[in-house]
Parts: structure tokens; C-alpha cells; sequence
């Protein structure tokens, strides 16, 4: 049976007690074809596993850190062994490129393989006190952790929430999303035989049903505003990581076709779907006329999959309308493709000016918005604008200008020549709407834990 069938299979005998029983269809977003149907989780189906997980605590807290770090390597294994189920129920659900969706199981299963081998060596420290007693500062987890996980990629965003989760001897409910449930569904079937973690499937009521349990922590990957209703609502501790509007400043001096390769990378990769897409740019006018005609070459060029269903590509194409209506140019792409599914062509627009919500929003979709600036400082106090603090990135051959923008950035992430890339282990802190806390990186353990001064006298 293959794994679609599968799911089918499970779903349709699942119960839902949510009212009517309550189920969402998911769709095909290359065809619009109908796919699976979603049982809906209700309150009650929360509330039992949010009571499974708190009931496991005790115990799951209480064993070694090298075992908790074996227990997750062999979850790592579970989900290497089904990478390509994972790839094909991702590339179904959210139009993700098969070889894409299986870099993201990847990209999961070495997150996996990494906290298994950071928890048991993360210790706490001792203190230079006084002769004759011991000071100590010691980890304690917190307890629930609540994971809801959005879907342009699944499976990595997952493994690294629930990963730092479990081995620093947490529990898990894991919600993921419901336009990419059934990749989420499978990812928990494989890892729960091995680590505490309880998936429930569901829309936005089964997550403010999540929250109403009070966990401990909430560990939120999605929408701003999504993220802003968890910090009012959430109790506990709050890890978020939202949306971005993204800037890319390009200066005098760069070769023009090289930064448009960067340009179209970074804003129609995964069609647009990234947290850290380039969502706005700012371009040098003495680089501008050959970096558009470069760029919309490339976009011409620039082979992507569908957006994840029709009400996204509506959103994307009403920003797209509003530039247009207030100036800006379509140079390639910005029409509705006929046919099924919710594709949407790479599109660049020019002209662009800051009261076009392409340039102040998060688009998530495969566009690329530019404005002509007169110098570098213009860029830079451009890109640094908004009400979003996710990413930036900056293409120059000048050092000087390099410096300034990795100090002045109010961003999280700043790369310099180069869209995506970084090494392995990279943590920071997104800034005003796009979050707050650590979202990877070994530092994410820090987030799960508590503190604790111990001073210790001999008598």
C-alpha cells in the first residue's frame, strides 16, 4: 500500500469528536485534485493528549540525558528509513519539488541526529563560591511544550522543535499544519515510538484549543498573525518565529547578472515560500537597468511548483494588483495562469514605492518587488524599515558597506553576497513582528529549560 493509501486508510477510521465531525478536505495544489480528508481535533482530543503528555513527564524527565539522546537517534533512524514518503506526502500537500521536500526531511533528520548529541553534553556550570560549600547552576526542563509547525517545510521545522524538546526531558503535543497534515501525522507516527511526542491534527480552533491548556512553553513556526494571538493568549513561555518581509540591498560596483541570480534565488526558491525569501529590493541606480533586465531573465527562466493552494495565490496576486494599481510595472509574471491548481508565474515589478504592500508585507509567493535607491545609505535605511525583523541580505563588493550592514540591520539574520547558505548550528533573534526567542541552533535548548542556583554548604 503506498503511503497515500495509507494515510486514507488511518483517516477515514479515525474518529472525530470534534461537532459533526468536523473534516477538512486537502487538495492537490498542482491539480486542485482532492487528496486526503482531514478529521478535525477536537477539544477533548487535545485535552487527552495534552493529559498523556503531562502524565509521561515524570519519568521521561527523570532519564539520563544519554538516554533521552539514544531514544532520539533512533527516532532520527525512524525518519530516515521513510524520507521518501515524508518528500512525496510534503511535495502533494504544499507543491514542494520532490528533491526539495526530501532535502527538508534531510535537513530534518540531521537536526534530529544533532540534539541527540548536544543534550547529554550540555551541562550547567560551577561557580568560584566560598571555601567549604558548592555552587551550581543546573537545567531543569519545563514541562509541556506545545509545537505548532507551519507547512512550506514540515518536516525540518518539526524535527527541530520537537528535537530541542524532548532532550532536555520535555514532552511534546506537536500541531501541525493543516494544509500539510498528513506529513505531520507521519512524521509523529514514526517518532512516538521512541520519544514522548502526541500529534493532533487539526485547523486554527484544534490549535487555540492547544493553548488553552496552558503548556508550559508554545513553540510557534507561521504567521505573524498567528504569533500575535499566541503572545496574548499563551501563559507560559513563548518561542516564535514569523513572517519576514525580507529586504535585499543591491549596491554599485556588484556585477549585475550575478546579483540577479542572487535576487531570483532568493525570491522565487520553494516559489517563494520561505521564511527567508527576499521579499523587497533595493537596487543601486547605477546597477539598476542591467540587474531588472538580468532579473527578468532570469524569472523567465526560473522553473517552480505550485503555491500551496488558491487562497495563498490569491493573497500573493491581490499584492501584486495593488502595486500595479499604484504605479509600479509589471516586467514579467503578475497574471492568474489558466488551468488547474495554484500555480503562479515568477514575477518582477518595478517602480515600486513604499506604499505598495509588496514592499511593507509579507507576499510569500514568487515575487520580486524592486525600487531603484540613489546610494548605499538610501538602501540601507530602507531595508532596515518595517515592522519586520526576520533576515536581510546584502550584495557589495565594498567592506565598509558590508560592516555597516551586519551592525545596523535591526534583523536576526544578516548575510552579506549571498542569499541563503550559513553554517550548521546558526541561532538568532527575530525582531519585532517576526518574533522572539531562538528558533535553532544550540541555544534552542536554552529555551526549553529553567535555571536553577544550587549552593551547597558542608556541615
Amino acid at each position: 500500500m503506498d503511503i497515500e493509501s495509507q494515510v486514507r486508510e488511518a483517516w477515514s477510521a479515525a474518529p472525530s469528536a470534534a461537532p459533526k465531525g468536523v473534516r477538512i478536505p486537502i487538495l492537490d495544489p498542482a491539480d486542485g485534485a482532492a487528496l486526503f480528508t482531514l478529521p478535525v481535533g477536537s477539544a477533548a482530543d487535545v485535552a487527552d493528549a495534552v493529559r498523556a503528555a503531562r502524565s509521561a513527564f515524570d519519568t521521561w524527565r527523570t532519564t539520563p540525558a544519554a538516554q533521552r539522546g539514544a531514544r532520539l537517534r533512533d527516532a532520527a533512524d525512524a525518519v530516515a528509513a521513510r524520507a521518501d514518503d515524508l518528500a512525496r506526502l510534503t511535495m502533494r500537500e504544499m507543491g514542494k519539488p520532490f528533491g526539495d521536500a526530501l532535502g527538508g526531511v534531510e535537513a530534518g533528520v540531521g537536526t534530529l541526529r544533532q540534539y541527540a548529541e548536544l543534550g547529554p553534553l550540555r551541562g550547567g556550570r560551577a561557580l568560584n563560591g566560598s571555601a567549604g560549600a558548592a555552587d551550581l547552576m543546573i537545567f531543569e526542563p519545563r514541562g509541556l511544550v506545545a509545537a505548532l509547525t507551519p507547512w512550506n517545510d514540515p518536516v525540518a521545522v518539526a524535527c527541530g522543535l520537537i528535537g530541542a524538546a524532548v532532550v532536555t526531558g520535555n514532552t511534546v503535543v506537536h500541531k501541525p499544519s493543516e494544509r500539510a497534515p498528513a506529513t505531520g501525522w507521519l512524521l509523529g507516527e514514526l517518532i512516538r515510538e521512541h520519544v514522548p511526542v502526541w500529534t493532533v491534527l487539526g485547523d486554527a480552533t484544534t490549535g487555540r484549543a492547544l493553548i488553552a491548556n496552558d503548556p508550559d512553553v508554545v513553540a510557534h513556526v507561521g504567521s505573524s498573525a498567528t504569533g500575535e494571538w499566541i503572545r496574548a493568549h499563551a501563559r507560559g513561555k513563548v518561542l516564535l518565529e514569523n513572517g519576514g518581509n525580507d529586504p535585499l540591498v543591491v549596491d554599485a560596483g556588484v556585477d549585475p547578472v550575478w546579483a540577479a541570480e542572487q535576487a531570483a534565488l532568493g525570491a522565487f526558491a520553494n516559489a517563494g515560500q520561505i521564511c527567508v525569501s527576499i521579499e523587497r529590493i533595493y537596487a543601486h541606480e547605477a546597477v539598476a537597468e542591467p540587474f531588472l533586465d538580468a532579473l527578468v531573465a532570469r524569472a523567465r527562466a526560473f522553473e517552480i511548483g505550485p503555491l500551496v493552494d488558491r487562497r495563498m495565490r490569491d493573497a500573493v496576486h491581490g499584492q501584486v494588483r495593488d502595486a500595479v494599481e499604484k504605479g509600479a510595472r509589471v516586467l514579467c509574471g503578475g497574471e492568474v495562469p489558466a488551468g488547474p491548481g495554484s500555480f503562479y508565474p515568477p514575477t518582477v515589478l518595478a517602480g515600486c514605492t513604499d506604499d505598495m504592500a509588496v514592499l511593507t508585507e509579507e507576499t510569500f509567493g514568487p515575487v520580486a518587488p524592486v525600487r531603484v535607491v540613489g546610494s548605499f545609505d538610501e538602501g540601507l535605511r530602507l531595508a532596515a524599515g518595517g515592522r519586520y525583523g526576520l533576515a536581510a541580505s546584502v550584495l557589495t563588493r565594498d567592506m565598509g558597506h558590508a560592516q555597516r550592514a551586519w551592525r545596523e540591520l535591526p534583523v536576526g539574520t544578516v548575510k552579506i553576497n549571498a542569499v541563503f547558505g550559513g553554517a550548521p548550528g546558526g541561532a538568532a533573534h527575530p525582531r519585532g513582528a517576526s518574533g522572539q526567542g531562538y528558533g535553532y541552533g544550540p541555544e534552542l535548548l536554552d529555551e526549553f529549560t529553567y535555571t536553577k542556583a544550587v549552593h551547597v554548604t558542608a556541615i
